[in-house]
Formats: C-alpha cells, structure tokens, sequence
C-alpha cells in the first residue's frame, strides 16, 4: 500500500509501485479532493482521512510505504493498528513530529497558494506522534535526502532513534519528491526491506 505526501496524488508512487510490482499487487492510494480524486464528504480531517485508508487496506497485514505527509498516517496506523502492518517504509516525513525545531523549512504558505483548491485541515494538521514512537513495532526503513528542506536528514535520524530497530538510507542530492524522481534507487531500497 502507497500513501503519497500533501499533494495526494496517486501518480507520485506509480514509477516506484511499477518496478515493485513482482513482489505482488500494489495498490497506490490517492486522497479524496485532491488533484482527481473526487471530494468525499465523509473526510473533512486527518482523523477521517485515517479511516477512509483503513477501509481500503487489504485484508490481513500489508507492506505501507508513505512520503511526506503520506508518513503521520502510515505511522499512527501502525501504531494504531499493528496487526495490519507488515513492514514499514517512510520517505521524507515528519512522522508525526514537530519538523520545525529540527530544522525543516516551513512550507505550507507556498503550498497553500499553490494549491488553492486542497482541504485546508489537511495542511493545519499538527499531529504529533513523538511520544508514542517508541511503541513503533512494524520493521521500519526510513529514506531520506540530504538535501531536502522541507525533511532534513536530521528529521530521520530523529526518527531512527526513535523507532526499535529503524534503519535509515540516505539518496544524495535528492529533492523533497526525490521518492517519484530517482524511482530506480528508492525500489531497489524499498525491495531489499521488504524482501
């Protein structure tokens, strides 16, 4: 199961999930009035947006993999509901903590206005997950840049102490969409974690 960052859009993990895709069937989520995934009235939250995801998982545990904000849902699920998590892959995410006191550039003004249709509670969620991290059971691959300013490096490493047995790969020079634009690197460390 893919979960992309802020902008929704399924087509973000598609280059990724394509070259995964012997390892069974993927199933690439988008969010509900974002880009062409229609509105769903029932998802007006964070909260409401977890369940609509629960509801689409398959049955039995699943491999998540989730960028950006993509990452706080796929980790309060695993949190949450343990037994539906396999492994755990989080790319470029805040995890559920305050990225700002590690460093990250602030970057939901320029979202906003670049995005003026998307749901504003999905952009003021301030969830934080900090304090349970250390709940995490799922095995955990975090990757991250070490040029990416909306998710530094330090955000990962920030996590890898915080989540049993976490293990941090690092793509150089990448993006904060580096997951979607060097497809060929992330699969290959995506495979070898879940295989």
């Amino acid at each position: 199961m893919f979960l992309p960052g802020a902008g929704g859009d399924p087509a973000f993990w598609r280059p990724v999930a394509d070259r995964l895709r012997d390892l069974g069937e993927a199933r690439v989520l988008g969010y509900p009035g974002f880009g062409a995934v229609p509105p769903d009235p029932a998802v007006r939250s964070l909260d409401d947006l977890h369940r609509w995801i629960v509801a689409r998982l398959p049955p039995g545990p699943s491999h998540l993999v989730a960028q950006s904000m993509g990452g706080v849902l796929a980790a309060r699920l695993a949190l949450e509901r343990p037994e539906r998590v396999r492994r755990l892959v989080l790319v470029a995410t805040s995890g559920g903590v305050d990225v700002r006191r590690l460093g990250a550039a602030e970057w939901r003004d320029e979202y906003r206005a670049s995005r003026p249709g998307v749901p504003l509670w999905f952009v003021d969620d301030r969830t934080d997950l900090t304090d349970r991290l250390t709940e995490l059971r799922a095995p955990t691959l975090l990757v991250w840049s070490d040029s990416d300013p909306i998710s530094p490096l330090h955000v990962g490493s920030f996590l890898a102490d915080r989540i049993a047995g976490a293990r941090l790969a690092v793509v150089r020079g990448g993006t904060h969409a580096f997951a979607s634009e060097r497809p060929d690197e992330v699969a290959a460390l995506i495979r070898a974690h879940l295989t």
